[in-house]
């Protein structure tokens, strides 16, 4: 089946941001490539129960199975050694990575305490957005009593574009809560 939010961009979105930027084609027009998501551990990434549970958290937010990321260095000021568990990553295309997207947007984004909307700096000069989420339980999947400890998340967005204009129309579009620039 395919998601509504994908149909969504296919016959509304896409046309529209082809219309705004004068594209020849709605090929030159920005896309979502995939979606990364990365929960650090820390020193947990030790203790198989704490590493299990949030391997489970995760599975269940984005329906795909996490892939247990290890430190590359040995660094005694972190404590880190060589080849441990570091955190978790999930990597999201296609039809998830649209089912997620509209989860974010419309149920785990507004469930945030005192949100204010995202930060629109958080852009890099490839035109992928990052953001850091503070409190995995705002995803309605992840079961509140079951939770041992509160962990953030961070979320990028990888969008082929031309430039951070049109990776940000594209988001915008897409209903994502960005603030309002000052003119400071």
């Amino acid at each position: 089946m395919i998601p509504r939010l994908k149909i969504t961009v296919q016959k509304e979105i896409e046309p529209k941001l082809k219309e705004r930027f004068g594209y020849k084609n709605l090929y030159m027009g920005p896309k979502i490539q995939k979606i990364v998501l990365n929960m650090g551990l820390g020193l947990d990434g030790n203790d198989q129960k704490i590493l299990k549970s949030c391997e489970e958290d995760l599975a269940n937010i984005t329906g795909q199975k996490p892939v247990v990321t290890k430190f590359r260095k040995s660094i005694a000021n972190f404590k880190t050694r060589k080849n441990t568990n570091s955190g978790l990553k999930v990597t999201l295309r296609k039809n998830k990575m649209y089912e997620f997207i509209d989860r974010l947007t419309n149920i785990a984004l507004p469930r945030i305490k005192d949100f204010r909307g995202l930060n629109q700096s958080g852009f890099d000069k490839f035109g992928n957005y990052t953001f850091g989420i503070k409190e995995h339980i705002v995803f309605p999947e992840v079961n509140f009593d079951k939770v041992d400890k509160i962990r953030g998340l961070d979320i990028t967005i990888v969008i082929k574009s031309q430039n951070i204009d049109h990776s940000f129309e594209l988001l915008k579009n897409l209903n994502f809560p960005f603030k309002e620039k000052r003119s400071n």
